[in-house]
């Protein structure tokens, strides 16, 4: 039986507009994340494709994009699961921080090491500051030595793979077409375990917001087919965007 699966990052939010850390920092989408978001249902509408079920993060940039993409889907009554386990990266103390000026106090390696390294995390914060995630009502019934104070991509794949094999395998397994809206990290570590994508390779993926990426498997869970839908170019475009937000 063929399954499919579609990843979708969230679209633009008013920190990235601003070009500033975000991580686990709940903020919306801008005006143009939201075009994104409807755009990108849009594309899914024109691939012809029915999910079964929509999965995303705690973050209000992932559920906001959900919510419109699916609207413009069409199915906008679409089951929805959420966990925390999607979330983004948490960037540390980094969050709140200009990603430029980040570069250009740190230089670019210290910098590119922060941001797209598998191992190695930015510098924590402690609980009790308003960036750490004891701090936020939602996460109040997790276990305190499960929020992070600060992680690098190899934590995020840490979290994300429970998630993979317990929630959105047996959904794949039964033939269910699946949809996960997140973020740029969560989806890299999902990337990462689906193409088998190398340690230090992941450090140059950069995934679009906004742009849709299907996957189908075969009956062992096997990629088959990886590709993002809708125009190339402005999927070149808008991850390029990405590489060049620190500046580097």
């Amino acid at each position: 039986m063929q399954s499919t699966l579609v990843i979708v990052r969230h679209g633009e939010s008013t920190w990235n507009q601003a070009n500033l850390f975000t991580g686990w920092h709940d903020v919306p989408l801008s005006r143009r994340g939201e075009h994104e978001a409807s755009a990108a249902g849009a594309t899914l509408l024109d691939a012809d494709l029915w999910f079964d079920v929509v999965h995303t993060s705690l973050l209000t940039r992932a559920t906001q994009t959900a919510e419109r993409a699916l609207a413009a889907l069409g199915q906008p009554w679409l089951p929805v699961e959420r966990s925390w386990r999607l979330n983004e990266r948490h960037y540390g103390a980094l969050q709140g921080l200009d990603k430029k000026e980040t570069t250009e106090k740190y230089g670019p390696e210290q910098t590119k090491l922060w941001r797209r390294s598998y191992d190695v995390p930015p510098p924590p914060v402690q609980p009790g500051h308003l960036e750490h995630p004891s701090s936020d009502l939602r996460y109040r019934w997790l276990a305190p030595d499960v929020l992070p104070g600060s992680e690098c991509l190899k934590d995020v794949v840490a979290r994300v793979l429970p998630y993979w094999y317990d929630a959105i395998v047996p959904q794949l397994r039964a033939g269910w077409v699946v949809l996960v809206v997140a973020h740029g990290n969560s989806l890299r570590a999902l990337v990462k375990h689906l193409e088998g994508i190398a340690d230090d390779a992941i450090a140059e993926l950069n995934i679009p917001t906004g742009a849709p990426r299907l996957y189908q498997f075969d009956d062992a869970l096997n990629v088959v087919e990886a590709t993002y839908l809708g125009d190339a170019e402005a999927v070149a475009a808008a991850a390029a965007a990405v590489a060049a937000q620190a500046g580097a």
